[in-house]
């Protein structure tokens, strides 16, 4: 197997765990950055496929622009605990 094989094996495995993760966490911050990690790696998957534009995009919107639309909605609501 090449190296880029087990590259693409290794993000793999940290795309399902991530995912995964996102799914059972309580907390939704943590939920959020997990979701973040999900998009970051989709964002390396179409840069291995060759497509860097949507690679981009993936990693502008993905990780970046719903990162921060939900951190700060997160931020404003109340919370239960609170």
């Amino acid at each position: 197997m090449d190296f880029l094989g087990i590259i693409v094996i290794i993000l793999t495995l940290i795309l399902i765990l991530a995912a995964l993760f996102v799914i059972k966490t309580k907390d939704l911050v943590t939920a959020v950055v997990a979701s973040a990690v999900v998009s970051l790696i989709a964002s390396i998957y179409f840069y291995i496929l060759q497509a860097p534009d949507v690679a981009l995009t993936e990693a502008a919107i993905g990780v970046g622009l719903s990162t921060i639309i939900f951190m700060i909605t997160i931020r404003k609501t109340r919370r239960d605990e609170e």
